[in-house]
């Protein structure tokens, strides 16, 4: 029994003041719910993907789903968390729970709220999500992890600074007509290559404008079968999906070859029955431009060392063979931790439902979402699939 998108929700990604965990949850999944023309009395379960790590104070929040409606009382509700890729894995506990029949309609939500804490809090909390005896321990940070990658693909590779800066460039220039975007403004080549005041370095290699935005944010999707799916006005099927996790700590690992990434979209190509060259579009995580240049090549775009290529050639830009990041990425649209895995597949649902706005890809049927937690450690892999009516 295969999985279907019927219904999704997504609240504005930003600093949200005002609003708590509680009431972004809660508005993503009305959204969601009434988007897929449903009672909250047909949800027969809820998985709920979000971090925390000391972000706020709702330790135990899988239960303020229920919040958004009374009906929801009682329905068994579980929180996921993953790391950054905590939205996927609430998107997989969702799915296998229809395909093993225990589920009919499945809410799920990804939420995070990050900026009710100072920005070193924030820092902080999300290194807890790396290999803390040889990292976040000796106070190497997120951006500090991926420098050092971005350091030891420069030394093989030579220097790539200019291409981070294009994928800065591009991805700005998607979120700008993304609405939902955190950051809704176009960037220069020059802005984002040069190293200023408004710019500085965080990471050497990496400036700001190769990092990621701190954002507050919910995202939510309806799931069921597909044969119910088909019954819906709009309905997008899971067409497959791959889960690959690596060793946690970086030093076991050769972090530039992306081996996690690059293994679980070779094991959704084959349950799909598809390569790369099928893709109309892909959403993939941007936590770093960095990341975003070797998932280019775990995808399959390009060999190692020569995802510049695909920016070189057009691939992966607005009208491209394949445009990536389309909504703007974790780069523009921001990255509300335990809400981006959820956020990138309504993004893809969108596209494939023709319901993209300013950021639709013509004709899109076929489309890719690459979740990731940590350093390349969890690494998801959906292959999405419009549904014709």
């Amino acid at each position: 029994m295969k999985t279907a998108l019927i219904g999704w929700g997504h609240t504005k990604f930003g600093r949200l003041d005002g609003q708590d965990l509680e009431a972004l949850i809660v508005a993503a999944a009305r959204e969601a719910v009434q988007h897929a023309e449903i009672d909250f009395t047909d949800i027969d379960a809820i998985a709920l993907g979000h971090l925390n790590a000391g972000m706020v104070r709702d330790a135990f929040p899988s239960s303020l789903v229920l919040q958004a409606d009374p009906a929801l009382r009682f329905v068994p509700a579980t929180r996921l968390e993953n790391a950054c890729a905590s939205g996927a894995a609430a998107l997989a506990h969702g799915q296998a729970l229809i395909e093993s029949g225990r589920a009919r309609h499945v809410l799920v939500v990804g939420a995070e709220k990050m900026t009710a804490v100072s920005g070193a809090e924030v820092t902080g909390a999300l290194a807890s999500a790396s290999y803390w005896k040889e990292e976040g321990a000796e106070g190497l940070s997120f951006p500090g992890i991926f420098a050092r990658i971005a350091q030891q693909y420069f030394a093989r590779y030579g220097d790539h600074s200019a291409a981070l800066a294009r994928i800065a460039v591009k991805n700005h220039a998607n979120g700008a007509k993304n609405p939902l975007a955190h950051l809704q403004r176009a960037l220069d080549f020059e802005a984002c290559n040069t190293v200023s005041a408004q710019n500085p370095i965080i990471a050497a290699p990496l400036r700001k404008t190769d990092c990621s935005l701190v954002s507050d944010g919910a995202a939510a999707v309806v799931l069921t079968d597909v044969d119910t799916a088909r019954t819906h006005r709009r309905a997008v099927a899971i067409r497959s999906t791959s889960q690959v996790n690596d060793f946690l700590p970086l030093s076991r690992r050769d972090a530039v070859r992306f081996e996690g990434p690059a293994r679980a979209f070779a094991q959704a190509y084959a349950a799909a029955g598809i390569t790369v060259d099928d893709l109309h579009f892909a959403e993939v995580h941007d936590c770093f431009t960095i990341a975003e240049l070797l998932a280019y090549e775990a995808m399959g775009l390009q060999p190692t060392g020569r995802g510049a290529r695909a920016l070189d050639d057009g691939t992966v830009l607005p009208g491209g063979r394949l445009p990536v990041n389309l909504s703007g990425g974790l780069k523009s649209k921001g990255h509300p931790v335990g809400a981006t895995g959820v956020s990138m597949h309504v993004m893809a649902a969108k596209q494939l439902t023709g319901t993209a706005g300013e950021l639709q890809r013509p004709g899109a049927e076929l489309g890719a979402v690459f979740n990731m937690g940590g350093s390349a450690v969890a690494s998801y892999v959906t292959i999405l699939q419009a549904m014709k009516a």
